[in-house]
């Protein structure tokens, strides 16, 4: 069963930390995700996935490790960087102007209601949305451990939504 692993990291030199951590314990560039506030200074409703990001240079290089690096903007947040499967979830939310934004995207991730509004919330204050997404149990423990152990707060963990 495909869980999701979600924190709250209110650094980028946490979000660092922690990205470069759950490489290093074995976890593939296609099971992390991040989402961070865009702070280019673009701030039109858009999604470009092929957009050329200065990736390399956010969190000390490490979302360019990420797969699926590209700019989304949200009904309601605004601009978001977003790298990993959380991308394809936010871009279809993007490309259908959603209502709700965020809240309605991690909604398809059995986020509860309360919860996504809180990491809604989170990334409007500047901080940045990590998640890792597995099937393995002893994986979702090691990354809940990780993201525990390099400061990140508003831990949870959610069954991913069928598609």
């Amino acid at each position: 069963m495909s869980q999701a692993v979600f924190g709250i990291a209110t650094t980028e030199t946490d979000a660092g930390r922690i990205i470069r951590a759950l490489g290093a314990a074995g976890f593939s560039n296609s099971e992390v995700s991040v989402l961070l506030p865009d702070r280019s200074g673009a701030h039109e409703l858009r999604h470009d996935a092929g957009t050329k990001l200065p990736a390399g240079a956010l969190l000390g290089g490490t979302v360019g490790w990420l797969s699926g690096v590209g700019a989304v903007a949200l009904p309601g947040l605004g601009p978001l960087i977003a790298a990993g499967p959380i991308l394809a979830t936010l871009s279809g939310a993007a490309a259908g102007a959603a209502v709700g934004g965020l809240t309605g995207a991690l909604l398809g991730y059995a986020v509860p209601e309360f919860e996504a509004r809180l990491y809604e919330s989170k990334l409007r204050d500047g901080n940045y949305l990590i998640s890792v997404h597995t099937e393995s149990v002893v994986q979702q423990a090691h990354a809940r451990e990780i993201l525990a152990d390099n400061g990140a707060s508003d831990i949870s963990q959610r069954e991913e939504a069928a598609v």
